[in-house]
């Protein structure tokens, strides 16, 4: 599962993002306070605050939190906070994404980068950086921001049940370098010792395949509903239907069985953390 497909951008300037800015403008005038003034106060310069006004940049969580109780919003601002942070994600994801930070299982084939909920900033970066079309820098650094925050779903306190298969040939692409992908390996092994983590390599000359045709996320909810996220070339999309979501659902369960299982996978990766 991941929020990478070339074919979506983010959607600023439009909906939550100009609702919430024209509230932040109301609450600011509403006090009185100019642009730079407000910013002195916040932490930000009148020129980000005029960006999160005009719905063309992102505000984090925590300048929301701090303009509300600048501005006097008495809540307001906080309860948009949710719905703000969903835009951080392309249009195509946020619905999965939603889905992914409640879920209790999550299971992920991937045979193209490392998984974005496993990936180190330094390796999310680089891939955003080698993304084609190039993407502007204050776009890589939104990108690289919502990735992590993804990662929240390893410190919820209800901890649901996560698994890997990564192909081989993921693991032996130096995306960013040999000293972004040792850092990476690392992250692996991290991970990879979680009580409910397991993480498991496809061989490459494992003969038997059954995940060639692409990367997939299958998602269980709190309320029993399985899911299947899905991407491809320019596309992705959920599957609810119980037929399509059962073939991902063998597919997936033929994969960890051909893959190396979860201890010979983190030796596997030890090995090729030596290497790097």
């Amino acid at each position: 599962m991941d929020d990478q497909s070339p074919g979506a951008e983010h959607e600023v300037g439009s909906g939550i993002l100009v609702v919430f800015g024209r509230q932040l403008k109301g609450f600011r005038v509403w006090a009185g306070l100019e642009r730079s003034e407000f910013g002195k106060l916040t932490g930000y310069s009148a020129s980000t605050i005029a960006a999160f006004e005009q719905g063309v940049r992102i505000p984090p969580p925590r300048f929301i939190d701090k303009a509300d109780e600048v501005l006097g919003a008495r809540g307001i601002l906080k309860e948009m906070k949710e719905e703000v942070a969903r835009a951080q994600y392309p249009a195509f994801f946020r619905d999965a994404a939603r889905l992914e930070a409640e879920a209790v299982e999550l299971h992920v084939y991937d045979n193209q980068v490392v998984n974005g909920l496993l990936q180190t900033e330094e390796y999310a970066r680089a891939v955003f950086a080698i993304r084609r079309p190039l993407l502007d820098e204050a776009t890589i650094e939104q990108r690289v921001a919502a990735r992590l925050d993804r990662q929240k779903i390893f410190d919820r306190r209800a901890l649901p049940t996560i698994s890997f298969v990564i192909e081989e040939s993921v693991l032996r692409r130096p995306v960013g370098g040999r000293s972004v992908m040792h850092g990476q390996l690392e992250q692996l092994l991290l991970h990879g010792h979680r009580r409910n983590v397991e993480i498991q390599v496809m061989p490459t000359v494992q003969g038997e395949h059954a995940g060639l045709a692409g990367p997939f996320t299958l998602i269980e909810t709190k309320e029993g509903r399985r899911i299947a996220y899905v991407e491809a070339h320019k596309d992705s999309r959920l599957y609810t239907e119980r037929k399509s979501v059962r073939e991902l659902e063998e597919q997936y369960g033929l994969l960890r069985a051909q893959a190396l299982t979860p201890r010979e996978s983190l030796t596997f990766v030890e090995k090729l953390l030596g290497e790097t």
